[in-house]
């Protein structure tokens, strides 16, 4: 991907930037209370989110995988911070085919996705995915972690903060 704001080291930017994108009125109201059918809503919600971002991008379909993002988008890896303003700076800046011989990669899958917090109107989760190359073969495992955001009736993966390049 072809960083449309890249900031190396700034870690605490995109944080900030994530922080600020959310504006909860409260810490309070990001963490999640047993049986409320909002939060539990959410999750749900958010857990289609997740397989429909996974389902894109094995695909290669820029244009689905952006459709399950927010923008401003923050991606977080390899050392820098890069925030993509809209949908299709993000379709032009990706190139799936160069992504997939860069990273002699076939497609990916969850290991896992464990639900860290959740809200009404954001869901936070561990995650583990693996990329597999185009023989199947398991080439490379990262932890991350996913913020799921609803803005209006719609959500998506407003940030990510992962250990791949």
């Amino acid at each position: 991907m072809k960083p449309v704001l890249n900031l190396p080291g700034c870690a605490a930017f995109a944080f900030s930037l994530a922080m600020a994108a959310t504006t909860p009125a409260s810490l309070a109201d990001t963490h999640a209370k047993s049986g409320q059918p909002a939060t539990e809503a959410a999750v749900a919600a958010a857990h289609e989110v997740m397989q429909a971002f996974l389902r894109a991008f094995n695909a290669k379909d820029t244009a689905a995988w952006a459709d399950t993002l927010l923008f401003p988008h923050v991606r977080v890896a390899g050392g820098g911070v890069v925030v993509t303003p809209d949908k299709q700076s993000f379709i032009d800046a990706m190139d799936m085919e160069q992504f997939a011989r860069t990273f002699d990669w076939g497609h990916s899958e969850w290991d896992g996705i464990e639900l860290i917090q959740a809200g009404p109107d954001k869901v936070h989760f561990k995650v583990r995915f693996s990329r597999f190359n185009p023989a199947g073969e398991r080439n490379a495992t990262f932890d991350s972690l996913y913020i799921i955001q609803r803005e209006g009736e719609r959500w998506g993966v407003r940030a990510r903060s992962s250990f791949a390049p």
